[in-house]
């Protein structure tokens, strides 16, 4: 297997900037744009799951990227909570709801089975590398 050497190319962050780009566009419409509260916390909750994982994998240390990944996460709980505030408020569509919370689900699904495959991992992290062969 493929060392994956951007966090570009981590399935986790892809899906995380689909639900993005889906989040974003939202934010822009009425009645939602007007809302300031629910925008800025929609839109902290989206990029910080892209950010957290981006993050947490440019730290070069598997246990590092595990606790950012862990924070991702809970963004994306955080994420599906705002989205049933939207939708109880009558902000957006219950189809539109159930679209974007499986999404957000889905994505929820990946992280935790990332951190499992990480949490098995025996590799240290990209930092460790030159430190193990000097050892």
């Amino acid at each position: 297997m493929a060392t994956i050497q951007r966090f570009e190319d981590l399935e986790i962050w892809k899906k995380s900037r689909v639900l993005s780009n889906n989040i974003y566009p939202l934010t822009f419409i009425e009645p939602i744009g007007s809302d300031f509260r629910i925008k800025d916390q929609l839109r902290g909750s989206v990029g910080s799951i892209m950010d957290n994982i981006a993050e947490g994998f440019e730290r070069g240390s598997r246990l590092e990227f595990i606790n950012s990944l862990s924070i991702a996460k809970g963004e994306t709980g955080e994420l599906k909570s705002q989205l049933y505030r939207c939708l109880d408020n009558k902000y957006i569509s219950q189809k539109t709801f159930d679209e974007l919370y499986n999404l957000a689900n889905e994505l929820t699904m990946m992280i935790t089975s990332f951190i499992n495959y990480l949490n098995k991992s025996k590799i240290k992290g990209q930092k460790f590398k030159n430190r193990d062969q000097n050892a």
